[in-house]
């Protein structure tokens, strides 16, 4: 403290130092006294041995505890509470379709995803949880402590509490090293956050079956497989603030694209756009450009068609809404009934980076979304679902990705988007390293950043969606 009473900015810039250092170590930790990889797999397998899951695709009509509106036709909960899905009618200069309506998730509570961390032979740990969701393509997937929407965690449902909530509710003991408020997907959800927390704790944690410890070097390894670590713990993962320590880019003098990223973590390093620069060009978009939203009636929608078993759209693009009936041996409660989006077809979701004066640059976006929270966000290089665009109106850039060459790609992971609202919703996730005839000027709304750049905002929400949230978590994994 000064004088003052105030924190000295100084003991919070070092606190903030030693705090990404001891993240960074973790990272670099390949095995755990605690949880070794194999047993970690053996572990995984046998919590889906032990616990029975069934999902099963219904008719609306045998959904319970759901009804449609008599009025509206908008598909609600008896309780009031969860979420709904209702009509969206947009209008925005973002996109060549300027105006459109859909079927929109709507849920106005923000919920925790939230990570325990712990000390383990002076190596931080992270408590994860090995998650059934009715969406997830392979039903079980790692997640992190805390996965929970309000009316979840208040117990609207009338079921089990959830292991270890309390330490993520106010009055708390655990010191928080991570917290924002960060956006769900907005094609598909309205303005919909969630905050992203981790706390570290001292204390003994009561163990839980269901449950591991793991560094974060393990989960960046987890996160090269296919559909394991789910998006829930993607994007806490991608709020923790990691920067280089000295003399990383040097270890990695054999490998030009690793050295150029440990580099760009740098906060010293020259980037194409300063702080302020980046910061203006994203300002400008939401200052000059327009995205107008409008709760109407399911039953107003244009060119979407309701039947028994789903509403889809007339030509059989974007997605649909469907039902399933749920039974999970270790939830909360153990059968349930729920609406689901389900995405038409598998979507690619990009990073083109660029080695500039040796320091990694990435490709973003600026984006807007049906439901996104302020006009635009910072989004992949690419980010689309090819079946979606017609063979004239290619999205910039997807073709270049599509053609790489085997080395230019150095992330290729099929990823599930989030399991409690969406249907087998995948996406390719890739890394791709330009090569150096690809040009510095880009588009107007594409703009080059540093990977400390991202870190540096991404303390804050409602900069980087959660695709690119998701992709930095990957860009992670590349040190």
């Amino acid at each position: 403290m000064s004088a003052s009473g105030t924190v000295d900015s100084g003991l919070l810039q070092n606190a903030s130092g030693e705090t990404s250092r001891r993240f960074w170590e973790s990272a670099a930790a390949t095995g755990s006294p605690v949880t070794p990889t194999a047993k970690f797999h053996e572990w995984f397998a046998e919590c889906r041995r032990r616990n029975e899951y069934r999902v099963t695709q219904v008719a609306f009509d045998d959904l319970d505890g759901w009804s449609f509106e008599p009025d509206t036709r908008n598909l609600v909960h008896r309780s009031g509470r969860f979420y709904s899905v209702q009509g969206l009618e947009v209008s925005t200069d973002r996109r060549k379709t300027g105006r459109w309506t859909q079927p929109i998730i709507v849920q106005p509570e923000i919920g925790i995803l939230g990570i325990l961390v712990k000390e383990f032979d002076g190596v931080l740990h992270c408590l994860m949880q090995a998650k059934m969701e009715p969406g997830n393509v392979n039903t079980l997937q790692l997640s992190p402590t805390i996965q929970a929407t309000y009316s979840n965690y208040t117990r609207v449902h009338g079921g089990n509490s959830i292991p270890y909530l309390e330490r993520f509710l106010t009055p708390r003991s655990d010191r928080v090293l991570v917290d924002a408020l960060q956006s769900e997907q907005g094609s598909w959800f309205l303005r919909k956050r969630n905050r992203n927390i981790v706390l570290e704790t001292t204390e003994d944690v009561p163990p839980h079956p269901d449950f591991c410890w793991l560094a974060i070097g393990q989960l960046h390894e987890l996160m090269r497989i296919d559909n394991l670590v789910n998006m829930d713990a993607r994007t806490v993962l991608s709020c923790i603030p990691f920067a280089a320590p000295a003399g990383q880019a040097r270890e990695h003098r054999g490998d030009p694209f690793r050295a150029a990223l440990a580099t760009s973590l740098d906060p010293d390093q020259q980037a194409l756009h300063d702080r302020a620069g980046l910061l203006s060009w994203f300002t400008e978009f939401k200052a000059r450009h327009t995205l107008s939203q409008r709760l109407i009636p399911l039953a107003d929608l244009r060119n979407w068609t309701c039947t028994s078993k789903d509403i889809r759209h007339e030509d059989g693009k974007f997605f649909s809404v469907i039902g399933v009936d749920v039974h999970a041996s270790n939830r909360e409660v153990t059968r349930w009934a729920q609406p689901l989006l389900a995405p038409s077809s598998q979507g690619v979701l990009a990073f083109v980076t660029k080695n500039v004066d040796g320091v990694l640059h990435i490709l973003v976006q600026a984006r807007t979304g049906a439901g996104t929270y302020d006009v635009v966000e910072m989004a992949p290089t690419v980010h689309c679902a090819p079946a979606n665009h017609d063979p004239g109106a290619r999205p910039p850039f997807l073709d270049y990705v599509l053609t790489a060459r085997p080395d230019q790609i150095r992330y290729d992971v099929i990823h599930s988007e989030e399991g409690g609202r969406f249907y087998h919703a995948q996406n390719r996730y890739l890394v791709v390293e330009a090569d150096d005839d690809f040009p510095i000027d880009v588009p107007g709304d594409f703009i080059w950043v540093t990977a400390q750049q991202i870190v540096d905002l991404n303390q804050h929400g409602n900069y980087f969606n959660v695709e690119a949230r998701s992709l930095l978590a990957a860009l992670h994994t590349l040190w």
